[in-house]
C-alpha cells in the first residue's frame, strides 16, 4: 500500500501570525503540499500574502498549489493550482500553467467527475466530504468504498477531504487514500500537535 500522505488547506485568515503557524506545521512532521485559499480579496492582495507562504513552502520542499484562481498561480509561478467544479478547466489551466504544473479538480462524491478529471489531464481528484466540514458546507457526502473503487482503476492520486481528523482518518488511509487534505483539525488549535497525530495516525493506519 503506497503511503498516504498530509496535504495541508489553509485557513481563510492567513494575515497576522500565519507565516509563524505554517512554519511550525510544516516543522513538526512531513506535510506534501500545502494549498492557499483565500476568498473575497483581489489578487493583489492575494499575491502578497501567498509570498511568504509560498516561500516557506519552497524552502521545504512542499508543494505550493492556489485555490480556485489560475490567473494567481500564474503570476506566483505556483506548483500548480486547485479547481473546483465551476473553476475552469484542466486544460485551460493546463494551457495556462505548462506541463510541470499540478493540477487536482474536486469531484465531490462522483465517480463520473472523477474519470471526468482524469482524462482531462489532472493530476490528481479530490474527493468529500467524508465528514461533517467546519471549513465548508456539506453537500457531497463520500463513501468509503469510492476510494477503494479509484485506487483498483485509476492510477492518478486520489485525495480525501472534508472533516478529517488524527482520529477519524484511519479508514481513509486504509481505503486507499493517497492524500489526507485538512484545515481545521490543523489551525483550529495546535498546528504542530495537529500535524504530528496526524503523521502519528497515517503511519499507524498504515502499518
Amino acid at each position: 500500500m503506497p503511503d498516504c500522505q498530509l496535504y495541508l488547506i489553509s485557513p481563510l485568515d492567513v494575515s497576522g501570525a500565519f507565516p509563524e503557524r505554517l512554519t511550525r506545521a510544516l516543522d513538526a512532521a512531513p506535510v506534501a503540499a500545502f494549498q492557499f485559499r483565500v476568498k473575497d480579496i483581489d489578487e493583489h492582495a492575494a499575491a502578497r500574502l501567498a509570498a511568504p507562504l509560498q516561500e516557506i513552502c519552497a524552502a521545504r520542499d512542499v508543494t505550493f498549489i492556489v485555490n480556485d484562481f489560475i490567473g494567481l498561480a500564474k503570476r506566483l509561478g505556483a506548483d500548480g493550482v486547485h479547481l473546483g467544479q465551476s473553476d475552469g478547466s484542466v486544460g485551460d489551466a493546463r494551457a495556462e500553467l505548462g506541463r510541470e504544473a499540478q493540477i487536482g479538480v474536486t469531484c465531490h462524491a462522483s465517480r463520473h467527475l472523477g474519470i471526468d478529471a482524469g482524462e482531462a489531464g489532472a493530476d490528481y481528484v479530490a474527493f468529500g466530504a467524508f465528514f461533517p466540514s467546519t471549513t465548508k458546507t456539506t453537500e457531497h457526502q463520500a463513501e468509503l468504498e469510492l476510494l477503494e473503487w479509484w485506487q483498483q482503476i485509476m492510477e492518478i492520486p486520489c485525495v480525501a477531504i472534508g472533516g478529517i481528523t488524527p482520529d477519524n482518518c484511519t479508514p481513509l488511509v486504509k481505503a486507499g487514500a493517497d492524500f489526507l487534505a485538512v484545515s481545521a483539525a490543523v489551525w483550529n488549535g495546535d498546528e504542530a500537535q495537529a500535524v504530528r497525530d496526524f503523521a502519528a495516525a497515517i503511519a499507524a493506519a498504515g502499518a
